[in-house]
């Protein structure tokens, strides 16, 4: 038999339906010398008799079947190593793709120069909107051969084994496996490929495609979107102490800040977004899972993140748990606190009190938030709903405060406006907001959705409230933070349902989601789609032209 270039496995588990879209990407490669092994964790389903289908069609098909369920992404890849013929490696989960050109672009760059691994760019596909998207694009933005990951430690954020085609030799060299029997292995199987690689190269063109199901069932979700499990929390912190260890094993110790920075900014971020959605044992859990971690990272690591994020991190060290579900809110979307205090010499801290630790004083001041003097436009309030009350009909009365801890508002009654734009045209709903104390304003306001201009045919997608303010000839939009605990309701609207409810995830905003039904849903959507296409349109457009 010839010798394959390239070696891809598939590893798979109970995903029949999915595996022939991920074979049929491997079977398009525009470089066809390649071997591909389905590496099946001993599923129950119909992948075994899917992929034996598979395998029977084309002769570089190979099925390996695990003799017993692992319970993780390694074994079935180090199975498929033990077998490969190929003097380089990929690897591809049955839920996602390669681009057509994936396998000649990273070969390319292997032959280009000896290099111990290549990598490009993932594409991310969100299955529920098909929003696409480029992972990390700012890493892979340009064609580079690095000696070292000391080059640009930056990398570490990118640590998808995926992404990559690996010299067989590299990896036999240094013994090099996937860690068998943890969750999140890719992480400390690429931190150790990075550190121990001489040399790789990188290159800005798309060579996977990853499929993001971000509300799939929790039975089915990925092992990343199970951040609700406690055991989640612990498997990824683990797995971080393992790369620290292998840091200063392998001699890479000054990578350390590099590495911490990474698990703040992405690792424990992911978390962070969702503390506001967790009840207090979950809370509980997670601090005492976390904080042993977390005074290990260096100092430096902390100081390259943005202010709130330090925020939160030193309200969970501090063990303020309630706290930390106020300020987790609305991170990455300029959310003011909702009160500040100042000491003797005028730093505002985060809260009702002045720190009383040194470190807790350094990560609570809030001082480069510049609450009191940045411009208008960008200033940061915070926009809560208190009370949400549905009906009559298809209106809803909202009760809302308003902090404003830079006390940036003047004293007295301020005009306010709540902004809705479903489809292309905006809702401006003017209301009150009266001074309840300093900082804190309160007011109410009644939305009629059935004002709601929209088109003939129709709107169907997801909207969420802005609050604007107005001072001077200056205009602020901000969030509207909805109660997490209302309960949805739905508003038949114009041939629309109208559902309201809470964002389900950070920052938690008021959602209105609306549906066609009836006639528009039927008729009217169907038939404006057709006139759409860009043929008839142009014959419209003539037709109109010609009867001027």
């Amino acid at each position: 038999m010839t010798t394959p270039d390239v070696t891809v496995t598939v590893i798979v588990y109970n995903d029949a339906a999915r595996l022939p879209r991920a074979v049929a990407s491997l079977r398009a490669q525009t470089h066809s010398n390649i071997e591909i092994v389905i590496s099946d964790d001993h599923s129950t389903d119909d992948t075994p008799s899917v992929a034996r289908e598979l395998a029977a069609q084309d002769h570089r098909i190979h099925y390996l079947r695990l003799p017993e369920n692992s319970g993780g992404c390694s074994a079935p890849r180090n199975r498929a190593i033990e077998i490969a013929r190929a003097p380089y490696l990929m690897f591809l989960d049955s839920d996602d793709e390669l681009p057509p050109n994936a396998v000649e672009l990273l070969l390319a760059a292997h032959r280009e120069r000896e290099v111990d691994f290549a990598m490009g760019a993932v594409r991310r596909v969100r299955v529920d909107s098909g929003r696409r998207s480029t992972w990390m694009p700012h890493l892979v933005s340009e064609r580079r051969t690095l000696d070292g990951i000391e080059a640009d430690p930056r990398l570490l954020f990118e640590h998808l084994s995926t992404s990559k085609m690996y010299a067989r030799a590299f990896l036999d060299r240094h013994q090099l496996r996937f860690p068998e029997g943890i969750h999140y292995e890719d992480q400390l199987f690429s931190a150790q490929a990075y550190c121990l690689a001489t040399a790789f190269t990188v290159i800005p063109d798309p060579v996977y495609v990853w499929y993001i199901e971000p509300f799939a069932a929790a039975a089915s979700a990925s092992i990343s979107n199970q951040r609700h499990k406690i055991s989640n929390v612990r498997d990824r912190v683990h797995v971080q102490r393992l790369i620290d260890d292998f840091l200063v094993e392998s001699g890479h110790g000054a990578l350390r800040e590099d590495k911490d920075f990474k698990f703040l900014k992405h690792d424990f971020r992911m978390y962070a977004g969702d503390l506001p959605f967790r009840d207090a044992e979950w809370l509980e859990s997670f601090a005492e899972i976390m904080n042993p971690y977390l005074e290990t990272l260096s100092p430096g690591a902390y100081e390259r993140l943005p202010r709130p994020e330090r925020v939160v991190l030193r309200l969970l060290r501090e063990g303020r748990l309630d706290d930390v579900r106020q300020a987790a809110r609305g991170l990455g979307h300029g959310v003011a606190p909702r009160q500040v205090t100042t000491d003797a010499d005028g730093t505002p801290y985060w809260g009702d009190r002045v720190p009383d630790s040194e470190p807790a004083r350094r990560e609570l001041d809030l001082t480069d938030l510049e609450l009191d003097t940045r411009p208008f436009p960008s200033a940061q309030f915070r926009h809560e709903i208190t009370e949400l009350t549905p009906g009559p009909g298809p209106r809803l009365t909202l009760a809302v405060r308003t902090y404003d801890p830079g006390l940036r508002l003047p004293v007295g009654p301020q005009r306010a406006a709540l902004l809705l734009t479903p489809a292309r045209r905006r809702m401006t709903v003017p209301f009150r907001l009266d001074p309840v104390r300093p900082g804190v304003f309160e007011g109410r306001v009644v939305v009629d959705l059935a004002s709601a201009s929209l088109p003939l045919q129709g709107f169907e997608g997801i909207r969420h409230p802005l609050l604007r303010l107005q001072q001077q000839g200056l205009s602020h939009a901000g969030l509207l933070l909805a109660p997490l605990d209302f309960p949805r309701t739905t508003a038949r609207v114009d041939n629309h349902a109208v559902t309201v409810e809470p964002e389900s995830r950070n920052p938690g905003r008021l959602q209105l989601r609306w549906r066609p039904i009836g006639m528009t849903a039927r008729v009217i959507r169907p038939t404006v789609r057709k006139l759409a296409v860009p043929r008839v349109r142009r014959a419209a457009q003539l037709i109109s032209s010609a009867m001027r």
